[in-house]
């Protein structure tokens, strides 16, 4: 048996699962977040109430997992003492008091509250487990400063001394106490794994760990995360990569368009009758980009776009069809772009995340992308721990082939052809170069890769 803890931004999530991937036990436990203006942080002591009840819950039928990992939001930062006991709130990933990502948010932290030592939020989880601080992985320091290549923290202002020891995710750090087993219902023993951020979790329960695998995972907004093997440079800086535990690289960006621009516009749309209707426009005769608020981060980064519509929609099903479509053709123009900077793309995507709730949609998606989308069984974070937990321990030289074991896989969309999309993509491409968002050269890449898939 094998654990996962994934602590995200409302909820702490535990399993527990054997070698095949059956999940035996899960539980969950609300978290609550404090908010005014620019500032949301969260109360580490609330963190670990969550976790013992979510893990109390996982483990209610006896099961005693031999490791566990935990992964976490991605720059959500906290100060600790030497015996790894918070003394700051927790200043959460989108908190935007300090300039810049987590190497600001910890400078903030220390101007604001004194000298501490960095911590993120899984380390904070971790040693609490282990009744001892630990080191950070390598995937958490990367928004605070760690450079994966060097594998030295690039943090002018931080005092050295302020900051965690690294690993690489799949170490294996240490072992659940007997207080925090008293707590939690996690056997003393237990190995602690050194884990990784809540979408590399994600992208590990996909399965899409192979060089030139690619996971879509599509919820409020869209992110990308693949597999190379070497980094992806990118000279705009939307992409960044994560090191693998076995080596190879997860470049990934994240979009702001995606199932929020939905929401806003229907708040009280019930999703399939909305699907059924939006059948009768494929394509629409409106182009939509849309975008979740303002400013764009990937495929290219601008601030101050914003959402629009090319048209007038004719009824609401139309909108919904052009919603529904400019989400994809953004994933396409996203695709192009990574091919731009040297990525292999063509491959089949794992499509995870809230809309592949939505069957219609992701057919839709593999229509538009020209790729055979694929939707596995689970692939919440919490089972990409527990595969990273199972590496760690058994010292597997692939994290693929562990996933390959414990990742069950579900249906596949293909795409039926014909390039019904071909000139809404061309459309949108062409008016966001036109806005100034979109370079030039990305523009004129996305029409020569449609020109060749039509060749």
């Amino acid at each position: 048996m094998w654990m996962g803890i994934d602590l995200g931004t409302q909820s702490v999530r535990a399993v527990v699962v054997d070698d095949e991937g059956t999940v035996h036990g899960s539980g969950s436990a609300p978290l609550a977040s404090h908010r005014a203006g620019d500032r949301h942080e969260q109360s580490s002591d609330d963190w670990w109430t969550a976790v013992v009840g979510a893990s109390r819950a996982a483990l209610r039928d006896g099961h005693r997992p031999r490791a566990l990992a935990i992964c976490s939001t991605s720059g959500t930062v906290l100060l600790t003492d030497r015996h790894g006991r918070a003394t700051t709130p927790a200043v959460m990933y989108d908190d935007g008091r300090a300039p810049g990502r987590g190497p600001g948010r910890a400078l903030w932290l220390q101007s604001a509250y004194g000298p501490g030592r960095v911590t993120h939020q899984a380390d904070l989880i971790a040693s609490r487990l282990a009744g001892r601080p630990l080191p950070t992985d390598s995937s958490h320091a990367l928004k605070t400063g760690y450079d994966p290549e060097r594998e030295v923290f690039d943090t002018p202002g931080l005092p050295t001394a302020d900051l965690p020891d690294v690993v690489r995710p799949g170490t294996v750090l240490g072992e659940v106490d007997r207080a925090a087993a008293a707590a939690t219902g996690i056997a003393a023993g237990t190995a602690i794994v050194a884990g990784m951020t809540d979408g590399c979790a994600a992208q590990i329960a996909s399965g899409a760990l192979s060089v030139g695998s690619w996971n879509a995972v599509l919820g409020t907004t869209l992110v990308l995360k693949g597999v190379t093997a070497t980094p992806l440079r990118d000279p705009s800086g939307v992409v960044y990569s994560h090191r693998s535990p076995d080596g190879v690289w997860l470049p990934g960006g994240a979009s702001s368009v995606g199932g929020g621009a939905l929401r806003s516009a229907f708040p009280e749309a019930d999703p399939a009758a909305f699907d059924t209707l939006a059948e009768a426009y494929e394509p629409a005769g409106v182009v939509a980009y849309p975008l979740v608020g303002q400013g764009e981060r990937f495929p290219f980064l601008a601030p101050d776009a914003k959402p629009f519509v090319l048209g007038a929609p004719r009824s609401d099903g139309e909108l919904w069809a052009a919603l529904l479509q400019g989400v994809a053709l953004v994933e396409r123009l996203c695709l192009d772009y990574l091919d731009l900077l040297g990525a292999p793309v063509d491959a089949a995507l794992t499509c995870t995340g809230g809309a592949v709730r939505s069957a219609y949609w992701t057919r839709l998606r593999a229509e538009v992308s020209g790729r055979t989308m694929r939707v596995p069984v689970c692939a919440e974070p919490a089972l990409g721990m527990a595969v990273l937990a199972a590496y760690g321990v058994e010292g597997t030289a692939s994290l693929a082939a562990v996933a390959r074991r414990m990742v069950r896989p579900g249906e596949e969309f293909a795409p039926r052809g014909g390039g019904r999309f071909t000139e809404p993509y061309l459309t949108l491409v062409a008016e966001l170069e036109r806005r100034g968002w979109l370079p030039g050269p990305v523009a004129a890449h996305a029409r020569a890769r449609t020109e060749k898939a039509h060749t």
